[in-house]
């Protein structure tokens, strides 16, 4: 694959991230922001249908035959290589209650793999993305992009262990899961989506896991992980994006967690 083609979307990818992003605040945190609830029974607003629109129409403008799924608007398929994966906003949830912890995700596979990352959190102004073999770069405001690297913590009691929901451990069968985790870790932390894998890829915390999650919320974020140095896989091991749940570490405590997992699991 041309390094051309790559790049040209990677820059394409951080832009218009961004922007979409920023459009999101012209609801956040209004009193009269009016949400629908999914038939997955998710919460969904103007601000996530505008904002994958806008992505959308930016790709299409550059990129036409790039095929493109989306969490609001579904997939649409393309004649190239490449396929984009939007999640408009990740953190629906907090956003509505004003907590600035939520983001917007811009995924890019080449044939099938996870090439492009690119989260924008607007509440927070920062930025964090990455492309296969170019690292792994984190940015606040408009300031300096600098290389984003896992932590080196070794032992899993001295790593902090972030998730979005621990409800979600409990709906699939897995809240003793959680509960061994918890034991054996330093301490953990919730409020997770998308920034708990950015919190992993700059050394925060030690890892981000998801019992439950879509293609939407993982494509991105296996790249930053990755190529900040760190291991991103399903809770059977395998380097996937498809498999329904999710864990991102520093790599070093990656194989206690799942032993963890998949014995404390009832799924």
């Amino acid at each position: 694959m041309p390094n051309g083609e790559r790049e040209s979307r990677w820059e394409l990818a951080k832009t218009i991230c961004r922007a979409a992003g920023q459009q999101t605040l012209r609801w956040f945190r209004q009193d009269d922001l009016a949400v629908d609830v999914k038939a997955d029974r998710s919460p969904v607003t103007e601000a996530d249908r505008t904002a994958e629109q806008f992505l959308r129409e930016r790709i299409a403008d550059h990129f036409p035959n790039d095929g493109v799924l989306g969490e609001e608007f579904g997939e649409q398929i393309g004649g190239s290589d490449f396929r984009w994966i939007l999640d408009p906003i990740d953190g629906t949830r907090s956003f509505i209650r004003g907590v600035p912890l939520f983001g917007t995700m811009v995924g890019v596979e080449a044939g099938g793999e996870p090439l492009i990352g690119v989260l924008y959190f607007p509440g927070l102004d920062e930025s964090i993305w990455a492309m296969r073999g170019a690292g792994a770069w984190h940015a606040l405001g408009e300031g300096q992009p600098r290389r984003a690297r896992v932590s080196s913590r070794m032992q899993l009691v001295e790593s902090v262990i972030v998730t979005s929901d621990t409800a979600s451990f409990a709906k699939r069968g897995s809240a003793p899961a959680w509960q061994a985790l918890e034991s054996q870790c330093g301490f953990t932390r919730t409020w997770g989506d998308a920034y708990g894998y950015l919190l992993v890829a700059t050394g925060r915390v030690e890892a981000m896991i998801d019992p439950i999650l879509s293609v939407w919320d993982a494509a991105a974020v296996m790249p930053i992980v990755v190529e900040a140095g760190g291991t991103f896989s399903d809770w059977n091991g395998h380097p996937r994006i498809d498999s329904g749940d999710a864990c991102g570490s520093n790599g070093n405590i990656h194989r206690e967690i799942l032993f963890l997992l998949s014995r404390q699991s009832d799924s």
